[in-house]
């Protein structure tokens, strides 16, 4: 709707008291309020459009993702594995290889994770797991938490322990094993391997 449409016509009836100044104002009060409702308005069907443009490039984004792994962790790696290859040279000068990718986590199931601490402790590679170990003290209670270990004997509290293992101290030791040719159940650990292509480009 445009600025003329807004314009309201008032008239004098002859009764009471008419303020021409006054209605002036008012009248450009409404305006102005109107108009900044559209700008606001448009701005956020800007706002809109641009979310939906980078959603869009996400999912582009995403999809070009998959595809050069794809190209990376299966076409390249089985094109050199026929020729008997591990390496080639490009006419650019980069270097192409293929090694293989590890991964080890631990489940996020809480028995499963308990199954795989057994595991490692059955396996004499309990050296890895971290264990934290919590007591809760109340306010004015600083002095205690110097004396942890007695207060929990002396005064009954009960510590609580959490054990972890970090991804990557588990990833490079399951690696260590899997190279050499050491079991890393995957019933019990989250595991992969998969090959993964390098160029390394000529500077």
């Amino acid at each position: 709707m445009s600025i003329k449409q807004k314009i309201k016509v008032k008239t004098f009836t002859g009764s009471g008291t008419f303020n021409i100044a006054e209605e002036m104002v008012k009248d450009s009060k409404d305006l102005l309020d109107s108009v900044e409702v559209t700008t606001i308005a448009a701005e956020c069907q800007k706002l809109k459009q641009k979310e939906d443009e980078i959603a869009d490039l996400e999912d582009k984004l995403k999809a070009k993702k998959q595809e050069a792994d794809d190209i990376s962790s299966r076409v390249i790696p089985e094109l050199l594995a026929e020729q008997n290859l591990t390496e080639i040279k490009l006419g650019d000068g980069s270097a192409v290889s293929v090694k293989k990718e590890f991964r080890c986590t631990l489940p996020k199931d809480e028995a499963k994770r308990e199954q795989a601490y057994q595991w490692l402790r059955d396996n004499k590679l309990e050296d890895i797991i971290k264990n934290n170990v919590f007591v809760t003290f109340g306010r004015g209670e600083d002095d205690k938490a110097q004396s942890l270990i007695d207060l929990a004997a002396e005064n009954g509290f009960e510590p609580q322990q959490k054990s972890d293992v970090a991804w990557a101290t588990l990833t490079a030791l399951f690696k260590e094993r899997v190279e050499a040719g050491l079991d890393m159940p995957s019933d019990v650990f989250n595991t992969w391997i998969k090959d993964k292509t390098k160029i390394s480009r000529k500077k």
